[in-house]
């Protein structure tokens, strides 16, 4: 009897998504072997899914595809809380997921996303279909996971962009901002402005004063340091903000361009100090490329775990990274649940301890 596999990547791309799916093929494939697998790529991720868009995959569509950006089989952003909504089309996007599910006679749908993607996962698992996933994204913010692969290759990238903005800072006597990717969680500044070596760090988790960002800049003058690198989420934002009703918060962040409080803080900083201050976005660059040696090794070990469970049928799990296991989580389990940096958690401890400054003290 042939086992049949479906693989589906959604949401943002990002290092390591080839490198999974590569792992679960190659595990696959050693039990299997080639004549009793069949291996089905959704393309476009849940849009692929809902329309039917897929293609039959061989084994050499798995090869040199480790260290590969991107996803070889495309990706969309289907939001969560509009699947079980019909809209103009009249498309009943649960319905037409479960049909092609059914019509291409999947075993098992190994999914590969982030957060709002998880939601889905166990939305189809929970309407019966048989899913296995994977947990990507350069945030770090599934529950459940100690890591999510992507997130050391971004701060591989994040970090290097700050390392190149020290030698400008330095040599010019400026104030720079380095935004870094994260709206909502702030993993990847924490450890890319840790291993950049920038002065201040701004998450989202906790809100900032531009008289403390200030404060710094202005000891680190009177200790001969004529220049400040601050490694900033892009969802940061200032006290008197997060201190406002939720309404007026999501309207003020509204107002700022591109709604990050990055250029905002530049002017406020140039303003109070009277220093040159610039603002550099590193965007898109930390999703791309090519995939670190950690992730690939990472995405190895969670695509041959996530074949273990097709192979042992125990689905509706999560593949996940705890303390030096890799385990099955319950999609239930981590389904809607962020995981944002604690506030006193050691990272943080750790980096004040040094002299960073989270701009709230």
């Amino acid at each position: 009897m042939i086992k049949r596999v479906g693989f589906l990547t959604s949401g943002g791309d990002c290092q390591g998504l080839n490198a999974s799916m590569r792992g679960v093929a190659k595990a696959l494939y050693e039990h299997y072997g080639d004549k009793n697998l069949e291996i089905i790529g959704i393309l476009n991720g849940y849009k692929g899914l809902i329309h039917g868009d897929y293609k039959k995959m061989k084994p050499e569509d798995f090869s040199g595809i480790l260290s590969r950006g991107g996803t070889i089989l495309g990706t969309s952003r289907q939001p969560f809380k509009m699947m079980r909504v019909i809209e103009e089309d009249g498309i009943d996007k649960v319905a037409c997921m479960k049909k092609t599910y059914r019509y291409l006679k999947l075993d098992c749908l190994v999914i590969l996303g982030g957060n709002g993607s998880q939601k889905t996962a166990n939305l189809l698992s929970e309407e019966g279909c048989n899913i296995v996933s994977l947990p990507k994204t350069i945030d770090n913010d599934l529950w459940g996971t100690d890591k999510t692969f992507g997130f050391q290759s971004g701060i591989n990238i994040a970090t290097e962009g700050i390392d190149a903005i020290h030698t400008t800072a330095e040599s010019h006597s400026r104030i720079f901002i380095v935004e870094v990717m994260g709206h909502k969680v702030g993993w990847l500044t924490l450890y890319a402005g840790i291993a950049g070596g920038a002065d201040v760090i701004l998450l989202p988790e906790i809100p900032y004063t531009v008289d403390n960002i200030v404060k710094k800049i202005v000891d680190r003058e009177r200790s001969g340091k004529h220049f400040t690198v601050v490694a900033m989420a892009e969802g940061a934002i200032p006290k008197e903000v997060a201190d406002l009703p939720k309404k007026e918060k999501k309207q003020a962040i509204m107002e700022q361009p591109n709604g990050t409080f990055t250029e905002k803080l530049a002017k406020d900083i140039q303003m109070a100090t009277g220093h040159e201050t610039r603002a550099t976005v590193l965007g898109h660059i930390q999703r791309g490329g090519t995939t670190c040696p950690y992730d690939r090794a990472l995405s190895t070990f969670f695509g041959a775990k996530a074949a273990e469970l097709i192979i042992n049928e125990q689905y509706g799990n999560m593949v996940a990274l705890q303390g030096d296991r890799i385990v099955p989580v319950p999609l239930s389990e981590v389904a809607g649940k962020l995981k944002v940096v604690p506030v006193d958690c050691e990272e943080i401890k750790c980096a004040r301890a040094t002299g960073i400054s989270f701009g709230d003290e």
